[in-house]
């Protein structure tokens, strides 16, 4: 018997990518599904690392409860002359990279195992109303021009049929959706050979904790407790012979001794897996009614721990669009805008991760660029390029055209603002998911701006504040963070050139809307009236 299921969006994939993806769509009236071929979450030790632009993203939209304190402006103090945050990490397995963050930004590099993250959002879905079919593996995928089609097989072999209008692959590398669905990529073969797992290292001589580079390659260790430790290898003689062979102890043990040049005994080993550079990006994320996002979209070489933190940043891109898109309230393209702005950000992580792997390489013609970088490095101020690289924070989305804000694009930090009705933060008042419109000051053009809103009431929030130092006088803010649109430093409209004004930008998240009453909320934060 085959039982049939209906919802707006099908997610394929439920890792942590698919779960937050869910979380956006469903906290936004989306009926979602989730189909996730593992009974469980798996405890196989993957991405630990959550960098500082997806962290800030996160908390914006408020999914880091419990696992990330002290955020917060209004609360914290922004801008009572606290310093920037800091956090220390690696480029290249070189030590001293040092990634900050303004005061009011929580930490810029959160430490958590992706089984962690995954669980968090699993439960926030399952709250929301996500229905996930867990157990289930999806055996076709078909799109017509009113909807799209996933069949799976269930537990049992019972078959399962669900409906929807819209259908996300955030089925990981080897992704299912876009394998069936025709989504070309461009792909780096494989140069390398990596190996991972935990084991116990048998005898009293161990080995060094940390980031180790010898002349045939490197071995990264982190202890476990109780003698067990988390391995890495790096042999850059050459990409392995079977990637998909299962990898078994003797061998990881062989190629440790090889990389260290010396006898390592290792005992009870797990998760054993083998890894390379190969890197792929799709051409194009969309297809119609079909998207891709996290590892389905793209891969790269894991050193510096910035997949997850893309993929990551795939979902908050897209689950405030599609929801729209979903309720019938989205600009005619603004769908496609996901494709423009997430690509180029994983083009630039497959390239700089490709670079980091040059610098690896064991050759002594590299010595002097590795010890030209480790100057850069111990220079903290000199590698904020590389740390804003590696962090994301770099990441300014293309401008819609020549007459934009130079503010459009950019991503607004955390800033108090102080309304009649008291303090606020710019993360408290992302975290109802609505683009947010800061009129600061009483200019002569915040009414009119407000108006320009009105008819878009219940879609955009309007706050009005008294003005902040170096900030535009009105500012248009995405639900990511990012600024969708920004008045002159003088209060007047962006360049009217190429249509930059604020209800075109409206008129392109939205599509074109009945003229309304002013939207400006009557309740606290607002400043109606003002």
């Amino acid at each position: 018997m085959v039982r049939g299921v209906e919802g707006h969006v099908v997610i394929v994939g439920g890792g942590p990518v698919g779960m937050l993806l869910a979380c956006e769509l469903a906290g936004r009236g989306v009926r979602t599904m989730v189909i996730e071929s593992r009974a469980a979450v798996s405890r196989c030790p993957k991405a630990t690392t959550l960098h500082a632009r997806a962290v800030q993203c996160l908390v914006r939209r408020g999914y880091l409860g419990g696992l990330v304190a002290g955020v917060g402006g209004a609360a914290a103090g922004v801008g009572g002359g606290r310093a920037p945050v800091s956090s220390l990490f690696h480029f290249a397995g070189m030590a001293g990279l040092v990634i900050s963050v303004p005061s009011g930004e929580p930490e810029p590099v959160l430490k958590c195992a992706q089984e962690v993250l995954e669980r968090h959002f699993e439960r926030r879905a399952r709250a929301a109303g996500v229905r996930v079919l867990r157990g289930h593996r999806v055996t076709g995928v078909r799109q017509g021009p009113g909807g799209v089609m996933v069949t799976a097989q269930g537990p049992g072999g019972a078959a399962v049929v669900c409906r929807g209008r819209y259908l996300v692959g955030a089925d990981g590398a080897r992704s299912l959706v876009r394998r069936e669905t025709g989504f070309a990529s461009r792909v780096y073969p494989a140069t390398v050979s990596a190996m991972a797992g935990d084991a116990r290292i048998e005898g009293a001589e161990g080995l060094e904790v940390g980031w180790q580079r010898t002349e045939r390659g490197w071995i990264v260790t982190k202890p476990l407790g109780g003698g067990r430790v988390r391995l890495r290898t790096l042999n850059c003689a050459g990409a392995h012979a079977d990637r998909d062979r299962p990898l078994v102890l003797g061998e990881l043990q062989r190629e440790v001794g090889w990389i260290t040049g010396r006898d390592v005994v290792l005992g009870e080993g797990r998760w054993l897996s083998r890894f390379s550079d190969f890197s792929r990006l799709a051409v194009s994320y969309r297809t119609g009614r079909i998207f891709l996002a996290g590892d389905a979209a793209h891969v790269h070489f894991p050193v510096g721990g910035q997949g997850l933190s893309t993929g990551v940043l795939d979902a908050v891109n897209l689950g405030w669009k599609l929801a729209l898109a979903v309720r019938g309230e989205a600009g005619e393209r603004l769908l496609d805008t996901y494709d423009l702005e997430r690509r180029p950000a994983a083009q630039r992580v497959i390239d700089h991760t490709r670079a980091q792997l040059a610098l690896m390489r064991p050759g002594p013609e590299l010595d002097p660029l590795r010890a030209l970088f480790g100057e850069l490095l111990a220079r903290s101020g000199e590698s904020g390029v590389l740390a804003s690289m590696v962090s994301a924070q770099d990441t300014v989305l293309p401008g819609r055209d020549a007459g934009c804000s130079t503010w459009e694009g950019t991503f607004l930090h955390n800033t108090v603002l102080h309304t009649r009705q008291g303090q606020a933060d710019v993360i408290g008042l992302l975290t109802e998911g609505l683009p947010l419109l800061l009129l600061l000051g009483d200019h002569r053009n915040n009414n009119a701006y407000a108006e320009q809103a009105g008819g878009c009431a219940g879609r955009v929030r309007v706050v009005r504040a008294e003005p902040v130092p170096d900030l535009p006088c009105a500012l248009l803010v995405r639900p990511d963070g990012y600024i969708a649109w920004a008045s002159e430093q003088d209060g007047s409209q962006a360049s009217e050139l190429g249509g930059g004004g604020l209800a075109a930008v409206l008129t392109a998240l939205f599509g074109p809307a009945p003229a309304k009453g002013v939207g400006v909320e009557a309740g606290v934060l607002a400043g109606a009236g003002s």
